[in-house]
């Protein structure tokens, strides 16, 4: 029995052999499918994203949907004001400094176009388009490449004021502080700037300052019988925070129905919850009165209703030609237009994300505040500064 019971034992260890070297390859299986799973996980999902940076890409015109149905005889002036911004730079100077990643050539770069631009005949949209297809060179703009980005639209709004605190007029405008970044919004309106002989003017209304703050100009009736014209003036450098995404986040507000009018309304609806709600943005604007043409944007020239509008100055020089395509998320709207960066915004940022302006009114007022479009641009480079960006990029 004692050999036939070691004859059985060896039969037994020789058996479960395979059965040790099967379970043992379905372990390190299953080691593996989790050193795979877990370095997916990792690429997909925890690793940081690139960093933003503005990538161009040459296109074509006759890529651009609705390039010959747009009045582009309009844009001119708006680039003619940007042009008279230019001559106030030295030739030698670089267009932007702001930019770091993409040289957009030099003051004198942009000269002869300049000049060529106010030689052209008034109101000619085919010799606007064959100044342009002649003259400068569409790139594709896009964040690492990802074209798509958001377009929102501003207005001039309209408040009533006074130049004396008073009666309903209990909400102060301030000129920018020296020490513009000491306060956020909360310590502002708790009194931190009191005192200082900062008040610009006084409204009569905390929801349209806060509007006029997300605007960056407007118009203040005056009490007196005048009207005074205000314009963004800097900010408290603090983060800008939507309140809309704030309201849908908590579910007063559906997503699709978002727009400026829908804010107003719940905040008109829910007074205290509103105040609340808008110290939960500490960013704070300061403004400055402007005289003359107006509203004035960051460029310091006056913005044309429609044809200027609002970039990330970190990727896109202020006066550069942009062709627009941008379709509304929750209508049918469409927007197919030559337009001109001249301002910027708190809320605009990256390379590629535009705000247009839509002029004064009514009509302004509703079709900047239901403007929500996803969409993309194109820059349009004179020949000589694209073939050097296209170059560089090239050489990457």
């Amino acid at each position: 029995m004692g050999a036939r019971g070691n004859r059985e034992r060896l039969i037994v260890r020789a058996e479960a052999r395979p059965r040790i070297r099967r379970a043992t390859w379905a372990a390190l299986g299953l080691i593996a499918i989790a050193a795979v799973a877990s370095l997916v996980f990792y690429l997909v999902v925890l690793r940081p994203p690139p960093p933003v940076r503005l990538s161009l890409i040459p296109a074509r015109y006759d890529q651009f949907a609705g390039w010959a149905d747009d009045a582009v005889a309009a844009a001119i002036p708006a680039f003619l004001r940007s042009c008279a911004a230019f001559q106030r730079a030295p030739d030698t100077g670089p267009l932007t400094s702001r930019v770091k990643d993409v040289d957009f050539g030099s003051v004198a770069d942009w000269r002869e176009p300049c000049a060529s631009a106010a030689n052209l005949p008034a109101g000619d949209d085919n010799a606007a388009r064959r100044f342009f297809e002649t003259g400068f060179v569409p790139l594709l703009a896009g964040n690492n490449g990802a074209a798509e980005g958001l377009f929102t639209g501003y207005y001039e709004i309209t408040l009533n004021g006074s130049r004396k605190r008073g009666g309903p007029f209990q909400t102060p405008l301030y000129r920018r502080p020296g020490d513009a970044k000491r306060f956020s919004r909360g310590e502002i309106e708790d009194g931190a700037l009191n005192g200082q002989g900062l008040e610009l003017v006084w409204v009569d209304d905390p929801i349209d300052a806060f509007f006029l703050e997300i605007q960056g100009s407007g118009r203040v009736r005056l009490k007196e019988g005048s009207v005074l014209r205000v314009g963004y003036d800097g900010s408290n450098g603090q983060a800008y925070v939507p309140v809309g995404r704030l309201l849908i986040e908590r579910g007063e507000i559906p997503r699709e129905q978002l727009t400026m009018q829908a804010i107003r309304a719940w905040m008109k609806a829910h007074p205290k919850e509103g105040a609340a709600l808008r110290r939960e943005n500490p960013s704070f604007v300061f403004f400055r009165e402007i005289t003359g043409d107006g509203p004035v944007g960051a460029q310091r020239v006056a913005l044309t209703p429609g044809r200027s509008l609002a970039v990330d100055r970190a990727f896109i020089p202020l006066g550069v030609p942009i062709w627009l395509e941008a379709q509304e998320r929750f209508s049918n709207g469409v927007y197919r237009r030559l337009v001109i960066a001249q301002d910027t915004g708190g809320a605009i940022k990256g390379p590629v994300r535009g705000d247009l302006f839509w002029g004064y009114g009514r009509e302004a007022a509703e079709g900047a505040g239901g403007m929500n479009a996803r969409g993309r641009y194109y820059l349009l480079l004179p020949r000589s500064v694209a073939a050097r960006v296209t170059g560089a990029a090239d050489a990457h």
